[in-house]
């Protein structure tokens, strides 16, 4: 929809989106296509948030996300501005997704075809096939009952709450898992350890624990399976690059190196933005900067600070990024190596917040595809473990501990000395994930959803405490991970239109 603002001359009014997540990008192609003067403000040199990548020594790494799924979000943006996604923006789906390495020694491989996929777990694992059909049967019919309303409407508007999607999922409530955890559900599903582990795994996907998040999330693998995974042509940094420069086609003007470091307020009510360089003067403001710094640090408001940190924080990352000089052939484009005790795993995340012995490592390796993002005859090797988000860990410690494991791990599953192919070296902590992207405590998704509130209990997208202060990004509704911001740009979007725009 591209609607013009004011008619008679009058000037459009002036939106300062704090940070350019993909969250903040999309929002600002979908405001300056409806008329708004659009000024994106970021503290770093480069745009992408936790989508970001680094360079070196002839090296690529895609520094965040990895995995794209439903890619028409990114294409939309496109169509909206009247212009053919495929002209700016290629990808290709992935198959197979993923090659899962169990304690046991079994290895299987995921498809986004179902009955390859169920094959295949019958196959290697010995698990009936037409469990796996069922399952994702079952995670189709979750993601019908629930995306409309959990994932692409505003949960603070009363009218959601008497859709028909939302009546509809209500009258269906008894097929979507509220009171039941994901574990139990996957115990109940599936017959062999390594089908319940790695159906668990998908509580990864927003950072929390698959022994307490509600079944509903059982939702998530349909996504992948049913609608299938992709790759951007260039590696995942390249949804960043298309949709900025989409952005600047529609007037969006980025600040690059000026970190917000205020937000201007009479009378509560948003008057502009401070950086250490200039006032930004604006009707409306968007922070797509982590909720809790937002009212910590350029609100000075401490009891909003305290009412949105006192929900518990979702897992952060600890990434090796490393450069190896030599090829990996038994090794695909995604990796996963499980702990051999799962909920041991999960307590020490959660629980004790700390690293536990036996991490589950998830290994990207982007240049499987994207040949020019290693050497030739080399890899580049993106090495993550789950870990808590900062409580104050001594995590120089920890990072030497978990690089010591992860090799060790590795080394054993693949019988070569992996130590001697690390030509460089990157590493990712909660700490650095904090100061480059502005994640409290770096946890990556914001609040967990180990709790079957959660989601009602997430950070709105508007602020109900100041005018004209609204919020996008993977701290506030409907979470963390690319297609959640893609989502929680729409929906801010919409608000914002509702509340500005003139007919």
């Amino acid at each position: 929809m591209s609607v013009e603002l004011f008619m008679n001359g009058m000037e459009k009014k002036k939106v300062i989106i704090i940070g350019s997540g993909i969250a903040g990008i999309a929002l600002s192609i979908r405001l300056a296509n409806a008329g708004f003067q659009v000024t994106v403000l970021e503290k770093n040199d480069f745009a992408g948030g936790k989508l970001s990548e680094i360079r070196k020594d002839g090296y690529r790494f895609d520094a965040g996300p990895s995995l794209f799924t439903l890619p028409h979000l990114v294409d939309e943006l496109f169509t909206l501005c009247g212009e053919n996604p495929a002209d700016y923006f290629s990808y290709d789906s992935v198959n197979p997704i993923c090659r899962y390495f169990f304690a046991s020694g079994k290895q299987v491989d995921s498809s986004s075809d179902i009955e390859v996929f169920a094959s295949e777990m019958e196959k290697q694992l010995g698990e009936p096939a037409h469990h796996v059909i069922k399952y994702l049967k079952d995670s189709e019919t979750k993601w019908n009952l629930t995306s409309d309303v959990f994932i692409f409407s505003d949960f603070s508007d009363p009218k959601t709450y008497v859709s028909g999607s939302f009546l509809k999922g209500m009258a269906n409530v008894h097929k979507l898992g509220v009171f039941k955890t994901m574990h139990r559900h996957n115990l109940k599903s599936f017959k062999t350890p390594e089908a319940v582990q790695l159906f668990d795994r998908y509580a990864t996907y927003n950072g929390s624990d698959p022994f307490r998040v509600p079944a509903t999330l059982t939702v998530i693998p349909h996504v992948e399976y049913g609608i299938g995974a992709f790759l951007p042509r260039g590696g995942m940094y390249d949804i960043i690059n298309a949709l900025k420069e989409l952005a600047e086609r529609q007037g969006v003007e980025f600040r690059f190196s000026e970190e917000a470091t205020k937000i201007e307020l009479l009378n509560r009510t948003v008057t502009g933005v401070h950086t250490h360089r200039n006032f930004y003067p604006a009707e409306l403001v968007v922070s797509n900067a982590d909720v809790a710094p937002t009212y910590k640090y350029l609100l000075n408001d401490p009891d909003m600070f305290d009412e949105v940190t006192r929900l518990e924080r979702s897992t952060s990352a600890l990434v090796f990024n490393w450069g190896m000089k030599a090829e990996f052939p038994e090794l695909d484009l995604h990796n996963i190596f499980f702990a051999e005790n799962y909920r041991a795993e999960f307590e020490s995340l959660f629980d004790t917040q700390t690293l536990h012995d036996d991490p589950t490592i998830y290994l990207f390796i982007s240049s499987k595809k994207v040949p020019s993002d290693a050497p030739v005859g080399c890899e580049n090797w993106f090495t993550m473990i789950n870990v808590p988000s900062d409580s104050g860990q001594d995590w120089s410690t920890l990072v030497e501990k978990a690089r010591k494991i992860i090799l060790k791990k590795l080394s054993d599953r693949l019988n070569r000395d992996l130590e001697s192919y690390i030509e460089t070296e990157i590493v990712e902590d909660p700490l650095w994930i904090q100061s480059r992207t502005s994640a409290w405590k770096g946890s990556l998704y914001g609040s967990s959803s180990n709790n079957r509130m959660a989601s009602f209990w997430r950070h709105p997208n508007h602020s109900r405490k100041y005018k004209n202060l609204y919020f996008a990004g993977g701290s506030v509704h409907p979470g963390g991970g690319i297609p959640m911001c893609l989502a929680s740009a729409r929906i801010t979007a919409e608000i914002i239109n509702q509340n500005h725009l003139k007919a």
